[in-house]
């Protein structure tokens, strides 16, 4: 039988200096959050049953309100802290999930969507106006994770959602739901090893010229720029 679970443990691990890496990808909780085999329970299980830091892969185009809601408390109640890679798309329902992050990352392809919650009412006028009033509160709700994370007014985040507001990286992190983007360790690695071989070579140019005249000085007078003016000036162009 297919599992019906929405998320997965790339790794558990018991050692607290050791990161857990989880991956929710697709629909969150399409039909199955309150059957038998899973629920809120397990996730809250999996999640609580080791220590340490998790990185959360999110690529969701959203689902059920209710799950994504008890995902975010459950991940604001963790100790450890919770960074949110968003490496496709974090719409409706999994937008609230990644307001959960201590940090969230955007790739620069990825995208945010944030919009009105919907349902499905059947039912006569009265029962149309609950649906409303309804849907009103799960608006507010939503409001309250966005506030926190982004701190925009609430009038601004709601207009933001009545427009269904698309958001790239840039524009993400331009309006605080996202904190930076997603880059490319490999390529850091790489520009900040130059960077620190360039200023290294640099140096020990710098320090050998001085060192050669600082012997030379010693062994027989030098004519020209004295030897302590010329410290001074090659230690202006040091790194």
């Amino acid at each position: 039988m297919k599992s019906k679970k929405f998320w997965i443990w790339k790794n558990q691990v018991e050692n607290k200096n050791e990161t857990r890496v989880l991956s929710i990808n697709g629909t969150i909780a399409e039909d199955s959050w309150f059957d038998d085999d899973v629920t809120p329970k397990l996730f809250k299980d999996e999640l609580f049953s080791a220590n340490g830091d998790v990185v959360i892969w999110l690529n969701s185009p959203g689902g059920d309100c209710i799950a994504a809601s008890q995902i975010y408390s459950m991940l604001m109640d963790y100790k450890g802290d919770v960074t949110v890679k968003i490496d496709g798309i974090a719409a409706s329902a999994a937008s609230v999930i990644a307001m959960a992050g201590t940090t969230v990352l955007l790739a620069p392809t990825a995208l945010m969507m944030i919009h009105n919650p919907m349902t499905v009412a059947f039912g006569n006028h009265e029962d149309m106006k609950k649906t409303i009033d309804m849907l009103a509160q799960v608006k507010e709700s939503i409001i309250n994770a966005y506030e926190i994370k982004t701190n925009l007014p609430r009038s601004k985040l709601s207009n933001l959602m009545d427009s269904e507001t698309w958001m790239n990286a840039n524009k993400a992190i331009e309006l605080g739901f996202a904190d930076r983007l997603l880059e490319d360790s490999k390529k850091a690695l790489v520009e900040d090893s130059y960077s620190y071989s360039g200023k290294a070579v640099q140096s020990i140019l710098l320090n050998k010229i001085t060192n050669k005249y600082k012997q030379a000085s010693r062994e027989e007078e030098i004519t020209g720029t004295p030897v302590n003016d010329l410290e001074k000036r090659l230690n202006l162009i040091k790194p």
